[in-house]
């Protein structure tokens, strides 16, 4: 029989970093049980694999999860190959165009591979809601949708919005709830996550159950985690993410140009340090040792300890002590994939290339429009030089080795033609 912490003690190790428990009273009932019985609660997050990387915000879910199979309980990992034909519209002011099944696996299997640097593979349950749904008839889905009302669809933020705006809500949209709903069903889940934004999938879950007369599944939502701007919420899109599959030095790097008051928010959400111990250091620790051991914890997460440290080293010698690291992520890039050309000038050829472009394909911004940005900031030096024009020359043989710095990130650009 499997021996857990006292419910207390869980208790206080799932609050951290939560943002909301429906309802506490019944998950303190559900753990009490799983002491007496010795059965450990089974607890589900769904994931639609509608992109293949991961960054740190999507991470929050996936350590709370890791939580609970701390505290020796059932984790299914759950990848919504069905739903995300479907596509969620939280949050979504218009329908989302459906991916294919070919694109829902290929971003399912990077998924895995990302997921299981804080899951144990071993000890977690994975499940793809095609097993259930694929087998559902016709009658199965009538029955299914005569559970819920048009107004109570209606009643979720952003269809209600949408409704009062006349901008269309497709049908296979209202399924979205439903279906999310029925995994907990299908998967008898105690306990279901999701980000506050999934609030209302999440309670749609505890009425189905009740539906299909099984006991409602706990709701537990966790924080949207803001970006390295401390202001907009974490995104691939915004320029202000750290990715899963970042290089350990552009990973340690990105922790340690936060803010200190962000600093104890990442540790919150993005370590297992419980919560007495973040408080004595906020008493006891230097804000920057505190950061540097940040940067350390999350680069081992993703990488490995020695990488931690090496990044940790390179970071020093890069911006402590004024010296270059040994080793730097060099990018290869063929002049004409950047928009780039060859001009003759009176010192032989020139490269003209275009900046913006040779930022987002060396991966120093998420967008033309974000690296623009960056470069009106003055924030893109080449060698020791501010770059703010959108183009730039540079004469010599190819390949031209161009170390470029953006904030604390610096990457070598060798490109050819």
């Amino acid at each position: 029989m499997p021996t857990f912490l006292p419910v207390d003690e869980q208790i206080a190790y799932i609050k951290k970093g939560s943002a909301e428990i429906v309802k506490e009273s019944e998950l303190r009932s559900k753990l009490e049980k799983s002491i007496a019985t010795g059965k450990p609660l089974r607890v589900k997050a769904g994931f639609d694999p509608t992109a293949p990387d991961l960054h740190l915000g999507h991470t929050v879910l996936l350590r709370k999860l890791k939580h609970f199979q701390d505290l020796g309980h059932t984790v299914i990992f759950l990848i919504g190959d069905f739903t995300g034909m479907i596509g969620d519209p939280t949050g979504r002011s218009a329908t989302r165009p459906p991916l294919s099944p070919e694109e829902i696996m290929r971003n399912a299997k990077t998924y895995m591979a990302q997921v299981f640097k804080i899951l144990s593979q071993a000890k977690t349950e994975t499940r793809f809601n095609s097993e259930w749904f694929d087998k559902m008839k016709s009658a199965d889905w009538i029955r299914l949708t005569a559970k819920f009302t048009v107004s109570q669809m209606l009643e979720r933020e952003d269809f209600h919005k949408r409704f009062q705006e006349e901008k269309p809500i497709a049908m296979h949209e209202l399924l979205y709830p439903l279906a999310q709903g029925y995994d907990s069903v299908a998967l008898q889940a105690d306990v279901e996550l999701g980000g506050t934004d999934q609030k209302f999938n999440l309670l749609i879950g505890r009425e189905m159950q009740r539906a299909y007369g099984q006991e409602s599944q706990i709701v537990l939502t966790t924080p949207i985690i803001e970006g390295l701007d401390g202001v907009q919420k974490m995104s691939k899109s915004l320029g202000n993410a750290i990715g899963v599959n970042e290089p350990p030095l552009e990973m340690y790097g990105k922790v340690m140009s936060i803010s200190d008051a962000m600093m104890w928010r990442y540790y919150e959400l993005l370590t297992d340090v419980q919560l007495h111990e973040i408080e004595k250091m906020k008493r006891e620790s230097h804000p920057m040792e505190a950061k540097k051991d940040l940067a350390r914890r999350i680069v081992a997460d993703f990488h490995s300890s020695h990488a931690a440290a090496k990044a940790e080293e390179d970071w020093a010698k890069q911006f402590q002590k004024g010296e270059v690291p040994e080793h730097i992520e060099e990018v290869f890039i063929a002049l004409a994939e950047i928009g780039g050309y060859i001009a003759d000038t009176d010192r032989g050829a020139a490269a003209t290339v275009r900046a913006d472009r040779l930022l987002v394909r060396c991966g120093l911004a998420a967008s033309t429009t974000d690296a623009g940005r960056k470069l009106k900031q003055g924030s893109v030096r080449i060698d020791d030089r501010v770059l703010m024009e959108p183009y730039f020359s540079q004469t010599g043989p190819p390949p031209i080795r161009l170390p470029l710095r953006v904030g604390k990130q610096l990457k070598i650009a060798v490109v050819t033609w």
